[in-house]
């Protein structure tokens, strides 16, 4: 479970930035260059490579190199890691707010 929350930390951690989240966002249209990529940001590439190295290292991108093109892709074991979590908290709260609306909805039937 230790290892499960140190993934989550890096993969919710790599989404806090508006920037690996449009790049995110981007992907999730298909494949594109580090040069198009970053094309619609206003920084250097050296830093705009660090915000995909974060991305890479939290397993939310991968990237190859053909030639001299480096491209990004989505990883979708990612995706579907961060959606357990999420689908499981949902479960839990979705339990407490029924077991409230039973609470209140006893005490306004006495």
């Amino acid at each position: 479970m230790e290892q499960h929350q140190g993934q989550l930390n890096d993969l919710f951690q790599a989404l806090a930035d508006p920037t690996r989240r449009a790049v995110l966002g981007r992907l999730g249209r298909g494949p594109a260059s580090i040069s198009e990529l970053a094309k619609p940001f206003d920084m250097a590439l050296p830093s705009f490579m660090k915000h995909i190295h974060v991305l890479e290292g939290s397993g939310w991108i991968r990237t190859r190199k053909q030639g001299r093109v480096r491209t990004c892709e989505i990883e979708k074991r990612a995706f579907a890691a961060a959606d357990a979590w999420l689908s499981e908290q949902r479960a839990l709260w979705e339990a407490r707010f029924d077991r409230l609306d039973a609470l209140v909805e006893g005490r306004e039937n006495d």
